[in-house]
């Protein structure tokens, strides 16, 4: 079984947790009655990476580490994200410095992350090869593939609270500053037109059983990766079924702020337009079945809809929405 799929943060980490305790990878290894081994499947994450900021000298890839700490078990389980067991000694020198962003705090574990990728990116590796030879010590289970290894950033452009003119700053400042509660008119996906799919990603995407589509941020995160030349139209080429996930539950996102996202964008916060901003293989997008929560209802032309559980509660109730959406797509494990 090849899975590939696409991810952002925190809900994509959980995700992935969830396909890998189904096919019995990773940390489930062993633990799973009927599979025999890790060569038995292969996982692929295409990960987001319009979160990734320079910061205080160093690169940080938000998403991918919260991936890799979090297949790794590493994850800080309270927060979602960073190492668990964090301390912040280097956070307190900066702010005794002065030292900007003070919005933004590096753990001092997490520090050691970014310094050494930041190492390797000055001496000219790609980040897909510095996030492999990072994987190499946390042994996540799953090949981990950043979309580009070009610059891609999401800035957002706002209206400033103190001038009150309009200007663009990072996604990271308008996420973590200001929590997306300040005017917010558009995003901007700085460098994506110059950018390409990292090396393996369109083959990851092609050569694939299933796709799916994570319950990840439908802007920012999905809708990050699919702005990248090459990977929408993998999509749309593959042979293997195409599968999402709605990150909406009663109406509101599970987690985060995509709410703030769709509302810029001028897509209502419900499973139905969300799948149709997606849209349907048969037309002009990119998707064949779209899961939605028990309870909710969404029509839409030329995707097949099913309703399930879809809170990702542990990795075994994400494990049984991953099983239904391969029943539904009619792969067998």
């Amino acid at each position: 079984m090849k899975i590939t799929v696409l991810v952002g943060g925190v809900g994509g980490a959980r995700f992935l947790l969830g396909v890998q305790r189904l096919l019995g990878l990773g940390q489930f290894a062993g633990q799973i009655s009927g599979a025999t081994s890790d060569l038995d499947h292969e996982l692929t994450a295409v990960v987001n990476i319009g979160d990734d900021a320079w910061m205080h000298g160093v690169r940080i890839c938000p998403d991918l580490d919260t991936c890799m700490y979090t297949l790794g078990g590493a994850i800080d389980p309270e927060r979602g994200w960073g190492h668990r067991n964090e301390t912040w000694n280097a956070k307190e020198e900066l702010a005794a410095y002065g030292a900007q962003p003070a919005w933004f705090g590096l753990g001092d574990r997490d520090l050691a992350t970014h310094l050494v990728r930041s190492q390797m990116l000055r001496a000219g590796y790609p980040l897909s090869q510095v996030t492999e030879a990072l994987c190499h010590r946390w042994s996540p289970g799953a090949r981990l593939l950043p979309a580009s290894d070009d610059r891609c950033e999401t800035h957002v452009v706002i209206t400033d609270p103190e001038s009150g003119d309009r200007k663009a700053i990072h996604f990271q400042e308008w996420w973590v500053r200001y929590r997306a509660q300040v005017p917010t008119h558009s995003f901007a996906f700085i460098g994506v037109e110059n950018a390409k799919a990292a090396p393996g990603v369109a083959d990851a995407i092609n050569d694939a059983e299933v796709v799916m589509l994570a319950p990840s941020n439908p802007v920012v995160s999905i809708g990050a990766i699919l702005n990248i030349p090459g990977i929408r139209a993998a999509l749309r080429s593959t042979g293997a079924p195409v599968v999402g996930y709605s990150p909406i539950i009663d109406g509101k996102p599970l987690r985060g702020m995509a709410d703030e996202c769709l509302s810029v964008i001028g897509v209502e916060t419900t499973s139905q337009a969300v799948g149709r901003h997606y849209g349907a293989r048969s037309g002009t997008g990119i998707l064949d079945y779209w899961l939605i929560s028990e309870g909710d209802h969404a029509e839409i032309p030329g995707i097949t809809v099913k309703a399930i559980p879809l809170l990702m509660s542990d990795p075994q109730a994400t494990a049984q929405m991953v099983r239904a959406a391969l029943e539904l797509a009619g792969v067998a494990l």
